[in-house]
């Protein structure tokens, strides 16, 4: 029994070695291996390591891309106007063991020492710009030349800058008001421009329709009289043969319209000799005289 007891306290003490010899690093993790507060070794792949009990210990840190957001800074421009600059940075962990020894491995230090870099590379950048390219045309140009130079100035922390990114330029409320007004004044420049070309091109449209319309006028008036001329020619034709086949008869039918013309209204009144030809179909119905 005393024998057995003493097998069972030896297998617990082995797996208790064997707890603390024993540790894994995670693909998202990088590790550092420290033997008596001095470090031993940084480079571990993924997986299962073993380590000395109670004399090596182990420090991991995430090594995923970390985001470093910080809040807007006001930066001159080569025209010493300030603008407002939101930004952020993408960083990751590039050398655990410089970025131990640089920063202690803490995140609040990494990201401070990394965010003195990067406001002064926009200083410096701003400072070669002016408004008008910052906020309009080299702003992609300036987040590349800041993702070269602060790699360069933090890789003695042991951090890889991934992207630097500006998400907003605000300008000053009295820039942004001057701006707006020689914004606004070009507008209307260019609207005034429009309404006169419109004008003019409204004025042109309506002198060619009254052009035309002239020239339809005419020419519908022109072949309004020809056609009446023809008609009338027709029709003085017609009434020449009606009168040569039977000339009696187209004398009374003449008369006899005559008469329907003049009598139509009542209250007329005709002073004319009762012998007169007007009447000769009145007196003979012959229409002799």
């Amino acid at each position: 029994m005393p024998q057995s007891r003493l097998w069972v306290g030896v297998l617990i003490a082995i797996a208790v070695v064997l707890g603390f010899s024993i540790f894994t690093v995670h693909e998202r993790q990088k590790a550092i291996q420290f033997q008596l507060g001095k470090i031993v070794k940084s480079e571990f792949e993924p997986g299962l390591h073993f380590k000395l009990p109670f004399v090596q210990n182990i420090r991991k840190y995430d090594a995923r891309v970390q985001t470093l957001d910080s809040p807007p800074e006001l930066y001159l421009t080569s025209e010493k106007k300030n603008v407002r600059v939101d930004h952020f940075v993408k960083w990751k962990i590039a050398d655990v063991e410089s970025y131990y020894k640089a920063t202690g491995g803490n995140f609040s230090v990494a990201g401070q020492r990394l965010l003195e870099v990067i406001k002064r590379g926009l200083k410096d950048e701003f400072g070669k710009r002016t408004i008008q390219e910052v906020v309009s045309g080299e702003r992609a140009d300036i987040m590349d030349i800041l993702s070269i130079t602060a790699n360069r100035a933090v890789e003695e922390y042991g951090i890889n800058i991934v992207d630097v990114r500006i998400k907003r330029i605000d300008l000053p409320e009295d820039v942004s008001e001057s701006v707006y007004r020689r914004m606004q004044s070009e507008r209307k420049e260019v609207a005034q421009g429009f309404r006169s070309r419109g004008a003019e091109e409204a004025k042109r449209i309506r002198a060619k329709a009254e052009r035309e319309r002239e020239v339809i006028l005419a020419e519908a008036e022109r072949d309004g009289l020809r056609l009446r001329g023809q008609g009338d020619a027709q029709a003085a034709e017609i009434y020449a043969n009606a009168f040569g086949q039977d000339p009696e008869f187209f004398s009374l039918y003449r008369s006899l319209t005559a008469y329907r013309d003049t009598f139509s209204n009542k209250g007329d009144i005709l002073l004319l000799d009762p012998d007169s030809d007007f009447f000769r179909y009145f007196v003979d119905p012959q229409g002799r005289q």
